[in-house]
């Protein structure tokens, strides 16, 4: 991509951003400073924001890009933090699957992700929704997912079902994103590239599953509960007026580790793998499981099963 071409596209996503795409979802969905123009970073190096789409960058611009952000990271957090590009392997397309019988509303699940994904900490930003419901219903609606992390759980006559990114083969975030910030990756996850996204909300209006968050606000991350241990496409820090989102922890997937929620999890509840493998245990499950997923009816194909034993 030509200097010509990259000032031309970021002028056309400021242009978005200033000409308040975001009003399509909600009055002042636009994070910007005094002027009424889009906040900006100080600390950002001038490279940065005539940088290209992750997708049509050169492997030079990468480690450039990669470069830039380390070197303002380490000046922010005063603390080394390493942003890979691990890119996704052959042969694998990542599934989950949670059995309901099992789930107890503990919330180590909300817990660790928030830990290992450098989510903002005043207040957590949670990817994972817990769903507490009233037994033998199913009105994912009326349910509640404020119950206090204190709360004796599980609670009589309740269950859980917990809620977050379905990765979904056919993503409606991605078909309204008007600048292409975010996409499916061929391992199956739904990325996000956050110097690219202009901020404008529509993914999160159109995904059904609540699974976006936006920040409102330049995320709380004190220096000691940082993770140092990032990736470009994951979570690596965020900033104000971008969408983030769960990417099954690929900072770690993509190394053959299990994400954060599963390997947390003190029941067993969570299955997570490869779904092209015929002998993963979530190919088990969904081979010999009642298996379902939300809002199927909805087309969206998603990564996500539940069961029960």
């Amino acid at each position: 991509m030509t200097k010509n071409k990259q000032i031309q596209d970021k002028a056309k996503r400021l242009s978005l951003k200033i000409l308040g795409l975001g009003a399509a979802v909600g009055a002042g969905a636009l994070a910007s400073d005094s002027t009424g123009y889009p906040a900006t970073n100080p600390e950002k190096e001038w490279g940065e924001h005539f940088q290209s789409h992750y997708t049509k960058m050169s492997p030079e611009e990468v480690k450039e890009a990669v470069a830039r952000l380390e070197r303002r990271y380490k000046s922010q957090y005063d603390k080394e933090i390493k942003v890979a590009t691990t890119p996704p392997k052959e042969h694998v397309l990542f599934g989950y699957a949670l059995n309901i019988t099992r789930c107890k509303g503990y919330r180590e699940c909300v817990k660790a992700c928030t830990e290992v994904n450098n989510q903002d900490k005043n207040p957590n930003m949670e990817y994972i929704r817990v769903l507490e419901l009233d037994r033998g219903t199913f009105n994912l609606e009326e349910a509640s997912h404020y119950y206090s992390a204190e709360k004796e759980v599980p609670a009589p006559g309740k269950f859980y079902l917990p809620i977050q990114c379905h990765q979904c083969e056919n993503p409606p975030c991605v078909a309204t994103c008007p600048v292409e910030a975010t996409w499916k990756e061929p391992d199956g996850i739904v990325v996000v590239d956050y110097n690219w996204c202009i901020g404008c909300r529509m993914c999160m209006n159109a995904c059904p599953y609540w699974a976006r968050r936006f920040n409102w606000r330049n995320p709380n991350l004190p220096k000691d509960k940082i993770n140092p241990d990032t990736h470009y496409l994951s979570n690596r820090p965020r900033e104000k007026g971008v969408m983030e989102k769960c990417t099954f922890c690929l900072q770690r997937t993509r190394k053959g580790e299990m994400p954060a929620c599963q390997a947390a999890c003190p029941t067993g509840a969570r299955v997570f793998g490869n779904l092209l493998d015929p002998k993963s245990e979530i190919r088990w499950v969904l081979e010999n499981k009642t298996v379902f997923r939300l809002k199927e009816d909805l087309n969206t194909q998603p990564k996500f099963w539940y069961f029960s034993d």
